[in-house]
């Protein structure tokens, strides 16, 4: 019994040392799951995938994590968001969006299904304008804090 708790002790520290080696501009983030916003609309999903791809209703794009700014791609441009992870609480703001939207993880990516591949990345200089969704230049596949209203 002793033995293995030395051995466990052991495997601890030399864990912590790996760990600690690793370069501190470069932190593990942990985004994949499987994510819920509440919207005015009721609930959405987004599935963030360890492969890169996240997927939300029938849509599936590619993205990467640069600082504090998670790149999605949409099309042919990356939109740039700023990104604040709390616990299971992903708070998202700026690119598109007019206002943060915060987003809990519920459980576990589930995998990209079958046929479904993700999108090519696009030129790493393509950035997408920060036009406010709704107004003119805002592609209407992307997802929105608060959709545009229409009609009265």
């Amino acid at each position: 019994m002793r033995s293995l708790r030395i051995a466990s002790l052991v495997f601890l520290v030399a864990a912590s040392a790996l760990a600690a080696q690793k370069p501190k501009s470069q932190p593990q983030v942990q985004l994949g799951g499987t994510w819920k916003a509440e919207t005015p609309e009721g609930p959405r999903s987004v599935i963030i995938r360890s492969d890169s791809s996240a997927s939300y209703g029938d849509e599936t794009v590619r993205w990467r994590l640069q600082g504090d700014s998670i790149h999605i791609a949409f099309g042919d441009e990356w939109m740039v968001y700023r990104y604040q992870l709390k616990g299971k609480r992903l708070t998202l703001s700026g690119g598109d969006l007019e206002e943060p939207i915060t987003l809990k993880r519920t459980g576990p990516a589930t995998p990209l299904p079958k046929g479904v591949e993700v999108p090519a990345a696009p030129p790493a200089d393509r950035r997408g304008t920060s036009v406010p969704a709704g107004t003119s230049g805002a592609k209407p596949s992307k997802p929105q804090a608060t959709p545009p209203r229409t009609g009265g």
